[in-house]
């Protein structure tokens, strides 16, 4: 009888610590009782016990999975509950556009159709991708379940972020819309849903995923890097700025997708939308993102950080360039290592930290700064520290990396055609333009810095053919350097140099040290025939014309 109880409690003790814990404090208090009645009786205790605890257990788990499925229910309510109301601010857009034509910068290319998305934003505006509406001609607007489409205008776009606002006069569309509020940046494997009208069929979509990273991404649309959300959503053509939905708020703008690889989507993140709204809303128009105007060599070497008496506590970056628009340039010097930006150190990677044991690039705190707002920065030069006040500003490259919903500037003189030279243009040699386009230009539109505002770099594009010219053809993509030895520092200036020529030739002097020689008056008449010949409207573009005859007319009234 006692072994067999023995081995019962020691069963019953391995399958339930229950009956162990109940048997060993009832062994505690029996000294009176016998021992084969004691076992006897721990032997009940311990299986009414197990049993009752198995019956408690077992009732535990039906509360918990009646919870759990409780929980469950709530959550898909939730989720059905934000997918509607993403429904009733989702929105398509239709958009007939026409880009200018590089090469031929005095015409446009064919018109095309695209499809993008859009939500409805407190406000009574529509927030989307700049790249739905750039170069736009024509935009319609229609909302989720009806065949009406509604006239829209582009109120402001910032090509950099790749986000535009756009508001509808209608106020028949305004009718049963609802706004989605913006939310926070979502946490790592947090659920997104990203509603859209994607390519594949003409009704609204709605795609789930989680977030994968959150880091500084190239924007392709501007060119920008700027902090974006990687998800495992479906993100296709059509998807562009709709929303990506977290709970009941937005947590990003769908915007681009990794080609070639699968369920790769990255979202526009708060912060970034944010800034571009407040920026509108604060001028009228969209004011940019700030840059320091360095550019900067992590400092993981340790030779290297001895060469710079950097101490075994301290991290940074050097200082390679900076670029003389920037405040930064009338304070900070070459070889400065930059140690702490705000109160915020850098690492020796030039990373900062952010959020949960994450890091991201220092350019993000950057980034989110005001125009004209300061910064401190932390600096270490020839061995002891120094920290800075610098003013920020939006700043911008001696070659432009994009020219969005405006006509490239042109001048012709003799069939020289002359223009300024922009990243576009060297696109125009297709997908692999910088591997086919000129190497030279490429080169310096890539690396070169302005050194003073307003100025250009201004190419010898092509030569139209014609007996004032004869000889030159050979001479373009070069870039002009001197104008009757004056040195051209925007093709504004070029054209006036052209226009007020009062010797008998005219002279450019290009880069390589080629020259053009012309004879004055025979120019400006070939110029006239040439111009006929080729079917162009007019010897310069637009925004030249305007300024020539504000110059007439001042000249005039002197």
């Amino acid at each position: 009888m006692l072994s067999c109880s023995l081995r019962r409690i020691r069963r019953l003790s391995s399958s339930c610590s229950v009956s162990s814990i109940i048997f060993n404090n009832a062994n505690k208090s029996s000294s009176s009782s016998s021992s084969s009645s004691n076992h006897h009786h721990y032997c009940f205790i311990s299986t009414t016990t197990t049993s009752t605890a198995r019956a408690n257990l077992l009732w535990n788990d039906a509360l918990s999975s009646s919870k759990r499925r409780h929980i469950r229910k709530i959550k898909s309510n939730g989720a059905s509950s934000a997918i509607q109301l993403a429904l009733d601010c989702v929105v398509k857009i239709f958009t007939v556009s026409s880009s200018p034509n590089y090469f031929l910068p005095w015409q446009k290319k064919s018109q095309r159709e695209t499809t993008g998305s859009g939500f409805a934003i407190p406000g009574k505006k529509i927030l989307t991708n700049a790249h739905v509406v750039a170069d736009n001609t024509f935009v319609l607007i229609r909302k989720h379940g009806s065949p009406t489409k509604y006239r829209a205008s582009v109120q402001a776009v910032g090509h950099e972020c790749d986000l535009a606002i756009l508001v509808v006069e209608n106020q028949e569309f305004w009718e049963g819309m609802k706004f989605l509020e913006l939310g926070d940046i979502p946490c790592l494997q947090q659920a997104v849903a990203v509603v859209g009208y994607p390519q594949g069929g003409d009704n609204i979509s709605v795609t789930k995923g989680v977030v994968s990273r959150v880091e500084p991404t190239q924007y392709v649309h501007g060119a920008t890097q700027l902090m974006a959300i990687q998800i495992d959503a479906a993100i296709n053509p059509g998807n562009s700025g709709g929303p990506a939905i977290m709970g009941n708020k937005v947590a990003g703008v769908a915007f681009q997708n990794l080609s070639g690889a699968e369920n790769i989507g990255y979202i526009i993140p708060v912060p970034v939308i944010k800034h571009f709204i407040d920026g509108v809303e604060k001028s009228g128009l969209y004011v940019g993102f700030c840059s320091l105007g360095l550019s900067c060599q992590p400092t993981e070497n340790v030779q290297l950080r001895n060469h710079f008496q950097m101490l075994p506590e301290m991290t940074g970056v050097l200082v390679n360039k900076i670029n003389p628009l920037s405040d930064a340039h009338f304070i900070l010097k070459k070889d400065d290592i930059v140690l702490a930006f705000d109160g915020v150190p850098i690492a020796n990677d030039g990373t900062v930290p952010f959020r949960n044991r994450e890091r991201i690039t220092f350019d993000h705190l950057v980034s989110m700064k005001k125009p004209n707002e300061k910064a401190l920065v932390k600096v270490l030069r020839d061995g002891k520290e120094h920290e800075f006040s610098i003013t920020l500003r939006p700043l911008q490259p001696l070659v432009p990396v994009h020219q969005f919903d405006m006509l490239p500037s042109y001048y012709i003189f003799a069939g020289l055609v002359f223009i300024p030279l922009t990243q576009p243009y060297l696109h125009e040699y297709g997908e692999d333009w910088y591997n086919t386009s000129p190497r030279r230009l490429c080169e310096r539109a890539l690396r070169e810095l302005p050194k003073k505002a307003g100025q250009q770099f201004v190419i010898l594009s092509q030569v139209l053919i014609d007996d004032i010219n004869t000889g030159y053809e050979r001479l373009a993509e070069l870039q002009v350097k001197k104008v009757n030895g004056v040195e051209i520092e925007n093709l504004k200036h070029l054209c006036q140099q052209v226009e007020n020529c009062s010797s008998e030739n005219l002279r450019f002097d290009l880069d390589d040290d080629r020259v053009v020689v012309l004879d004055y008056k025979k120019a400006k008449i070939a110029t006239s025939r040439i111009l006929k010949r080729h079917i162009i409207p007019s010897a310069m573009s637009n925004d030249l014309i305007g300024e020539q005859n504000l110059e007439d007319e001042l000249a005039c009234s002197h």
